[in-house]
């Protein structure tokens, strides 16, 4: 029974590897119909500001956004999806100039969103992280405006997202103009 387990979730696992190495591509198939637009939007209120050597989780321009508070008092934004499998990143472990996933247990830098140490070092991460490269998350500039903590994101970064998923939806359906029969 444990073996069927055990490659039922290899399996599951491999669906969602990637299938070359260069996942990341700029290229003007991917471009979206709006403009990058870099724009400091509020994502938590100051009061909500967790503790030293804490995270918690926010939302700024759709994105989700993990806020850590490293022992120093410094604020650190990044991405709130760890990779592989995109559990939050806010529930890890702040420690020192890092936060560690809190499923899989790679570390990432507080400063660059980049993975410091071991890939997949925990549990069922020894497993799953063979199957994928190593990718950090995104890191990006917060500052304090009066009763907020803004992020700087791409606050157009959602909309062309949307455009892309539902042109490929309306062109399933044949109505891609956006008009109907």
């Amino acid at each position: 029974m444990k073996t069927a387990v055990a490659a039922t979730l290899i399996a599951s696992a491999a669906a969602f590897a990637p299938q070359s190495a260069n996942t990341r591509t700029n290229t003007a198939l991917e471009a979206g119909k709006f403009a990058s637009k870099l724009q400091y939007v509020p994502c938590i209120p100051v009061e909500k500001l967790p503790s030293p050597g804490s995270a918690t989780s926010g939302v700024a321009g759709g994105l989700a956004i993990c806020i850590a508070v490293d022992p120093s008092g410094s604020v650190f934004a990044l991405g709130d999806k760890c990779p592989p499998v995109n559990q939050p990143l806010s529930f890890g472990k702040v420690d020192g100039s890092t936060i560690q996933d809190p499923v899989l247990g790679t570390k990432f830098s507080l400063k660059t969103g980049e993975v410091v140490g071991p890939w997949c070092p925990a549990g069922i991460g020894k497993l799953l992280g063979g199957l994928f490269d190593p990718i950090g998350v995104n890191s990006y500039p917060v500052k304090k405006k009066g009763a907020n903590i803004e992020v700087q994101v791409d606050v157009n970064a959602k909309a062309n997202f949307e455009s892309q998923y539902w042109s490929g939806v309306l062109d399933a359906q044949g109505k891609s103009n956006g008009k109907y029969y």
